[in-house]
């Protein structure tokens, strides 16, 4: 029998898809911290007992010296990995500077090495963020970009998600005439489990006003991003 292949591109003009835009994302998710201070939580010694009941489902033996403390080193260590709940991105890009000799350039910074863990699985992905803005009049101190990337990276994430939140977050707070981020990363729910790919890499990228609406600005972030020696 022979097969019929039909093409799934539009076959008219009128039957194109219309151009879309970035979804804008909630300003509360970049604006202020995840965690409210009068939002209720488990308590430390809950958050322990759910971790000894997760070592039981593996089938350890709970009570053998090497697991003894590891509850508790476990929480402790959730702490330090989701601190981002706890911070408010808002708050880091705060401070800008207007000594700026009229600069009207984009300001790149790149290699931002981050960690993050995987909303899907919890399990760690980690790379680096590539991120540009061309300001006005007024630039912000070039740490600031790294402290705003771990704050969203310091959360469950998708990064897909962490590069919409790190654009977002400069775009609204900064106003400049445009902003680029692109993130490349390794995700261990791919490397480590599943198909079990070590070495992936998946890259996602999101640009705001100049980069979205000048391609030329777009290739000019990518060849600085992949071209300049490190």
């Amino acid at each position: 029998m022979d097969a019929t292949i039909k093409s799934i591109r539009p076959s008219k003009p009128s039957d194109r898809l219309p151009e879309s835009r970035p979804a804008e994302l909630d300003p509360a998710e970049f604006l202020a911290a995840a965690v409210r201070a009068d939002q209720p939580r488990p308590a430390r010694a809950e958050a322990e007992a759910a971790v000894k009941t997760l070592l039981a489902y593996i089938g350890e033996n709970t009570q053998r010296e090497g697991l003894l403390d590891t509850p508790r080193r476990v929480v402790e260590a959730f702490d330090e990995l989701y601190q981002g709940y706890h911070q408010c991105p808002a708050e880091v890009l705060d401070r800008t500077f207007g000594e700026t000799a009229g600069y009207d350039d984009f300001v790149l910074v790149r290699d931002i090495e981050f960690t993050s863990q995987c909303e899907h699985h919890m399990m760690p992905f980690y790379g680096k963020a590539h991120i540009a803005y061309t300001p006005v009049e007024r630039v912000v101190g070039l740490s600031k970009l790294a402290r705003l990337t771990d704050i969203f990276a310091r959360r469950l994430q998708t990064q897909e998600h962490l590069t919409a939140q790190i654009a977002a977050a400069i775009d609204e707070i900064l106003k400049p005439r445009g902003v680029a981020v692109l993130i490349e990363a390794e995700h261990t729910c791919m490397s480590v489990r599943g198909v079990a790919k070590h070495g992936a890499s998946t890259f996602t990228s999101r640009y705001t006003g100049m980069f979205r609406d000048n391609p030329a600005e777009q290739a000019r972030f990518l060849s600085m991003v992949r071209g300049m020696p490190r």
